[in-house]
């Protein structure tokens, strides 16, 4: 994972671009670090692929194929989300709704803890300029970044002992500005597909960038027509698995 330090506590991580910015110390005690935010920009794949991103063999063995945000990091009770189904592409609600769900047991259902609590309809939720305002949320929308299908924010705590690192919120904003969007379409991003892997970094998950590790749903990059990421992989299972015990 490939991080460079900005300005002001911001970090860059790629394939997305993530961003830390910090929010200030939440502890009193001072034994975990500080509140900061992790942004993972989805790219179409053949857009933004730097020296870091990897694309070598990588290992053959798949089940070793998963990383997190930050060793320990980790939602510790389970959090509702809020779903904004309205959009440009002709999905319905209902699709939306169903794709959401669909993605979001794929995680829930490898682990004996409820990472994800229920999803509800709020046309109003948005992506709020990535500012942390204590809701999560799905919605459509424009990513500026060229070549970017989604764009994911994880609020938490990242640093400090891994046991006292935790996540806090989530906002998740799919591109409907430069892709169309529908349901195991071949011309278009596959709303499931897409929506599986970013709710990946919202349980607390990594990208990968190794051509070894292309077919986990946690890969770095994604195309039109494309659903293998609806199912997780062996390393997407034991990542999960490995996170939340």
């Amino acid at each position: 994972m490939k991080r460079i330090l900005i300005i002001s506590v911001v970090l860059l991580l790629v394939a997305g671009f993530a961003l830390f910015a910090s929010a200030g110390n939440g502890n009193a005690n001072n034994e975990r670090g500080p509140l900061e935010k992790i942004t993972f920009i989805h790219y179409k794949k053949g857009f933004a692929k730097p020296p870091w991103a990897g694309g070598g063999g990588g290992s053959t063995d798949t089940s070793n194929c998963y990383g997190f945000l930050a060793k320990g990091a980790k939602w510790k009770t389970t959090e509702p989300y809020l779903i904004n189904p309205t959009n440009s592409q002709g999905i319905s609600q209902s699709d939306v709704v169903n794709a959401t769900s669909l993605a979001d047991s794929q995680w829930d259902n490898q682990v004996a803890f409820n990472v994800f609590g229920t999803g509800s309809v709020n046309n109003s939720a948005g992506y709020n300029n990535g500012s942390l305002d204590g809701t999560n949320t799905i919605s459509f929308g424009s990513v500026s970044s060229q070549g970017a299908i989604a764009v994911t924010n994880v609020w938490g705590y990242f640093s400090g002992p891994p046991q006292t690192r935790e996540l806090v919120e989530w906002d998740m904003l799919l591109d409907q500005q430069d892709f169309a969007w529908g349901i195991g379409a071949a011309d278009k991003m596959d709303l499931q597909n897409i929506i599986t892997h970013e709710i990946g970094h919202s349980a607390g998950m990594g990208d990968l960038y190794e051509s070894g590790c292309s077919s986990q749903t946690m890969y770095g990059y994604s195309t039109e027509g494309e659903t293998s990421k609806r199912d997780l992989d062996v390393g997407d299972i034991k990542g999960i698995k490995t996170l939340y015990g």
